[in-house]
């Protein structure tokens, strides 16, 4: 399996490396890309229908031109091991802590300056410096407020008969694998597996994503999804009759989870400058108010409120569980291939 691993990290990295070679970078084969002052190279495993709109926005206030290569976080952060020094990305503008955790326990990352770091609260940043949260979001439960009337209390209830059939998880999302990193770090491994193969046992039905759990509540094909909270509002932004409603559940557990989007400067960047421009401008009062207005995220600037249909962050009881937890996915990724809930 260590084999199989290594050789499969290796073609990833080298089909990674012969896309950027063409797409993204004009450096020679051993040697790191040259100082551009009026361009960055984010590799963002943020979609581009959430943050593509701001990028542009950054490229016209800044006059800086970016190139994004999109992709799926573990992916991205497993590419920029893989290239090291010659990696052409300057920002790496990732969808959970864990991943940034992870490239700063590999020595991936530069440490950001103090003034980047102050413009949000403590624990929205890395302790010591090395990345920035963007934005956050909370763990819900999404369900038919008609079919479910009273909803569960926490996610651990979702084993019991009543829900057989009837509930929906996305096992091969980064966020719902985040989920599950911060259940064996709170509950411990033996009841974290035992809870995915009571869902199993109990026929939890398996989609591709949070947006399609929240279509198959509104359709009727599941009661309840386990996703973040602002895929709703996507939803009832094109239809506010959209018939699903969140549920905040498991005070101070795992259930109860507020993970961030995150960006971080990469130890390989050439284009500090511009790079640091980019995050500051994410960190903005106009970038908090897109996150809120826009994706209909928590804005992690203490100078923007969250929408009004939220419940405040500081009325809210996440587990005290610091987000550099989060980094331990390899063990996530075993434990759910053991369960069978991947293959």
């Amino acid at each position: 399996m260590t084999c199989l691993h290594a050789r499969f990290r290796l073609l990833l990295g080298l089909v990674l490396l012969a896309g950027l070679a063409i797409g993204l970078s004009a450096c020679a084969d051993d040697e790191p890309p040259a100082e551009d002052a009026g361009q960055i190279t984010i590799y963002s495993g943020r979609g581009e229908s959430l943050v593509g709109p701001l990028i542009e926005r950054f490229e016209e206030v800044s006059g800086i031109t970016v190139r994004v290569r999109y992709a799926g976080t573990a992916e991205l952060a497993a590419a920029i091991l893989e290239e090291g020094g010659r990696s052409p990305a300057d920002i790496f503008y990732a969808q959970d802590a864990g991943a940034l955790a992870a490239l700063a326990e590999a020595d991936a990352l530069t440490r950001l300056p103090d003034g980047v770091i102050e413009m949000v609260g403590a624990e929205f940043a890395d302790s010591d410096g090395r990345w920035v949260a963007t934005s956050g979001r909370a763990r819900v439960l999404v369900y038919s407020p008609e079919r479910v009337p009273n909803p569960p209390d926490s996610v651990f209830d979702l084993v019991d008969e009543e829900w057989r059939g009837r509930v929906g998880w996305a096992p091969t999302n980064g966020s719902f694998q985040a989920f599950v990193t911060a259940m064996r770090h709170i509950h411990g491994e033996d009841v974290t597996e035992a809870w995915l193969r009571g869902m199993i046992a109990n026929d939890v039905r398996e989609f591709p994503g949070n947006s399609p759990q929240v279509q198959a509540v509104g359709d009727g094909e599941i009661d309840i999804g386990l996703v973040n909270h602002y895929y709703l509002f996507r939803f009832t932004a094109e239809d506010p009759g959209f018939a699903a409603a969140n549920r905040f559940t498991d005070p101070g557990a795992a259930g109860g989870l507020i993970n961030i989007a995150g960006v971080a400067l990469l130890e390989a960047s050439e284009n500090d400058d511009n790079a640091l421009e980019f995050i500051r401008f994410l960190l903005s009062e106009e970038a908090q108010k897109y996150f809120r207005d826009e994706t209909s995220e928590y804005p992690v600037s203490a100078d923007v409120k969250a929408r009004a249909e939220l419940i405040p962050l500081d009325e809210l009881d996440p587990p005290s569980l610091a987000l550099t937890s989060l980094s331990d996915l390899e063990g996530t990724l075993a434990l759910l291939q053991e369960v069978g809930a991947l293959p």
